[in-house]
């Protein structure tokens, strides 16, 4: 999603260890109504995991950012002094160094395989078209590109199609339980759908989308994002105004 920065500050808190007494040394940085931040997010809320959140629209954090990534592109995850670039990457550290309940990668390695190929279906197929979309609207009209939207368009909508025949008799993008793969879904369905509406024809997106949004992680996300809309450069359906 767009990262929009020039907005009232929030404030930063520290999450609650669980009853694993982890010691709080991870540290995320973020914004909380960009769509790749919320994927990172949903991984941490879904084990209850301590980290400090640094929203990247508060003091110095963007400096900081900037001083451990200069490409300065987000969410990023420090643990002491390792240093965790792009969402996938961190879901990744999180299931080695810091698992919990959710095994949002799966043992079994074929399974493993499946999810990795649908974190990418979602990254690649659907955020990325869309965040092609929400860019050229952020653009003055003279540097506008007709053309690269319209495929954008175009490649959302053979995403939906594909991904309807796709979640046919599934509850989860993979296998019977919650993924990284679902982590990505999430968000990137939920703004792909404000960007180019999901036709009603497509009911198995539809109502993979509802479960993801019931899903308490992402609406946990949703919540914290909810204050950001008004930078949205799009109209928003009127049926997702209050979601």
């Amino acid at each position: 999603m767009i990262d929009p920065l020039s907005i009232q500050p929030t404030s930063v808190r520290r999450h609650s260890p669980t009853c694993r007494e982890i010691a709080v040394s991870l540290a995320l940085y973020a914004h909380p109504f960009s769509s790749y931040c919320q994927k990172a997010l949903i991984a941490l809320y879904e084990n209850d995991t301590p980290f400090e959140y640094r929203k990247l629209d508060e003091g110095e954090h963007m400096a900081q950012l900037e001083a451990l990534w200069p490409i300065k592109r987000f969410p990023i995850l420090t643990d002491g002094a390792t240093t965790i670039l792009e969402a996938t990457c961190i879901i990744e550290y999180l299931a080695v160094h810091y698992p919990g309940a959710v095994e949002l990668i799966p043992r079994d390695p074929a399974l493993a395989v499946e999810v990795r190929m649908l974190d990418r279906f979602f990254d690649n197929y659907v955020s990325t078209p869309q965040q092609k979309v929400v860019f050229d609207a952020l653009r003055a009209d003279d540097h506008r590109d007709p053309q690269a939207v319209a495929d954008a368009r175009r490649g959302l909508e053979a995403a939906y199609a594909w991904l309807e025949e796709r979640m046919t008799g599934r509850h989860w993008a993979v296998g019977d339980r919650f993924s990284m793969a679902d982590c990505a879904a999430a968000p990137f369905l939920f703004y792909a759908h404000w960007t180019q509406p999901i036709s009603a024809a497509f009911v198995n997106v539809h109502a993979y989308r509802e479960r993801l949004l019931a899903r308490p992680s992402f609406a946990r996300a949703v919540e914290e994002a909810r204050p950001y809309r008004r930078f949205f450069p799009l109209k928003v359906p009127e049926t997702e105004l209050l979601r």
